[in-house]
């Protein structure tokens, strides 16, 4: 070895015993999650508010507030929709006006980059076809739906949301029941994780024949209201072909007129597994007559369900 090189090999050796030599630090990388806020604003008619800009949205996660990275009006973003009929026979009389109204409304929303899966659940939950833009499937598979026994409510919920999860764009569930249920196998805790790990928009539509009739089971549709207003969507009494017609039009008014907000969570304040967002309007006339509904929150880690 020449004496330049016995010289480096030394020196080398000497920065190693004083700890100047280490290896750098690992690079961590922390992936930070782009948040979704499908925002749905009305005004005091129920009308939807569609004029607004980036500056009238306060966006907050745990109350603290949020930088808006995405704004974007949804009217052209992709929708993916399960649309879930109670199949029970406690739906016999108004399952034929159901499935004319449903139809009707596949026809008036879905476009060419849409997409909807059609199921039925009594004591089972089937899905009588799978996501499609086409409607004349559609309709073969509305003709095929059949009356069941029990209510599967709950399992519906479940598995329509987890049919959503891998979907783009905007996801929407919209179930057509009469709010009982009495043969799931999931519970009303699990079906509303699922909903809102998919970011699934839940729609209600409660088919009685009096809102507050005596003797009938609420405990289904109470839960079908919180689910509704816990992921931004919505619920519906109808008692008729014009009330079901009137809802699934709302529900297709709406879903033209959503906005998107998007952000990237800055640090956290909460060590919940549960992020609460809160969006409200700011700098607009008559704000405080507008409503504003979009989901609850999400969970940062998956259900162990």
């Amino acid at each position: 070895m020449t004496k330049p090189a016995v010289i480096l090999f030394f020196f080398f050796l000497s920065l190693c015993a004083t700890g100047l030599a280490q290896d750098p630090e690992p690079t961590v990388k922390v992936d930070v999650k782009l948040v979704n806020v499908f925002v749905t604003v009305t005004d005091e008619h129920g009308a939807p508010v569609t004029k607004l800009k980036k500056e009238n949205f306060d966006l907050r996660e745990d109350n603290k507030e949020q930088k808006i990275a995405v704004f974007d009006k949804e009217s052209a973003v992709p929708l993916s929709i399960v649309l879930a009929v109670d199949t029970s026979l406690s739906t016999r009389k108004d399952l034929p006006l159901e499935l004319a109204s449903a139809r009707r409304f596949a026809h008036t929303i879905l476009r060419p980059v849409d997409a909807l899966s059609l199921y039925q659940f009594s004591e089972v939950v089937d899905e009588v076809v799978a996501f499609t833009p086409d409607l004349k499937k559609i309709d073969r598979a509305i003709d095929q739906i059949r009356l069941g026994a029990a209510t599967a409510l709950y399992d519906a919920l479940y598995l329509g949301s987890r049919a959503l999860e891998s979907r783009q764009g905007r996801k929407v569930l919209v179930v057509i029941t009469d709010g009982g249920d009495t043969v799931s196998k999931i519970d009303y805790k699990e079906a509303v994780r699922a909903a809102q790990e998919a970011e699934a928009i839940v729609y209600s539509i409660i088919v009685v024949p009096i809102e507050a009739s005596a003797g009938r089971d609420t405990g289904g549709e109470h839960a079908l209201i919180q689910l509704s207003a816990d992921t931004g969507g919505k619920y519906f009494y109808a008692s008729s072909l014009p009330q079901l017609d009137d809802a699934f039009r709302q529900i297709s008014d709406e879903l033209r007129t959503q906005y998107l907000l998007a952000y990237y969570p800055s640090q956290r304040l909460s060590d919940s597994d549960f992020r609460r967002i809160q969006v409200r309007i700011t700098g607009a006339p008559a704000t405080s007559a507008f409503q504003v509904r979009h989901r609850a929150g999400y969970f940062t880690s998956k259900s162990p369900w």
